[in-house]
């Protein structure tokens, strides 16, 4: 048992930063992962030995996370007051800052297919086989998406893609 819960712990760092890049909200994300840690330590008896202790809580993470969206899409967004800016709200002129907000712009406007299986690989460092398990997708799917993802991130950013076939002269 105290095995179990060590190794859950050791997962939470990534937990969280995988949360944080789904969600964008520090807050929504320690909730996220909260409700995903609450649930493998009340279900660890579903938990079978036969990949690991990772793989299983990313996969409870993304399913606890689709599930808010779908429970959000029926409900509608809430916005706090506080979050609504008085006056006018200028971008910050820094070029790094403003590339790095782009950037996200970009990411969080991918299909959510695209986002889940990009940010695994790229922010996670997970395998393409184990994304392909946490995602429940063929790994040629999610190679797929990947290409997608990167192909729509490079588009955005106004950088040509490598075309798939070349010509030889």
């Amino acid at each position: 048992m105290s095995e179990f819960l060590s190794e859950i712990e050791a997962c939470v760092p990534a937990l969280r930063r995988y949360a944080r890049a789904l969600t964008r909200n520090a807050d929504t994300a320690d909730d996220l992962v909260q409700d995903c840690l609450e649930r493998a330590i009340a279900r660890r008896g579903l938990f079978r030995p036969q990949g690991p202790v990772r793989a299983w809580l990313f996969t409870i993470l993304l399913n606890l996370y689709r599930n808010g969206l779908r429970a959000g899409r029926r409900r509608g967004q809430v916005v706090a007051l506080d979050d609504v800016p008085s006056e006018p709200v200028t971008p910050a002129p820094q070029p790094g800052h403003m590339a790095l907000a782009e950037t996200a712009r970009a990411i969080d406007a991918l299909p959510l297919d695209q986002k889940e299986a990009l940010l695994l690989i790229v922010l996670e460092g997970v395998s393409y086989a184990e994304a392909a398990g946490i995602l429940g997708v063929p790994q040629g799917t999610l190679m797929s998406r990947l290409s997608r993802a990167r192909a729509a991130l490079r588009s955005a950013a106004g950088v040509p893609g490598e075309p798939y076939l070349r010509t030889v002269k």
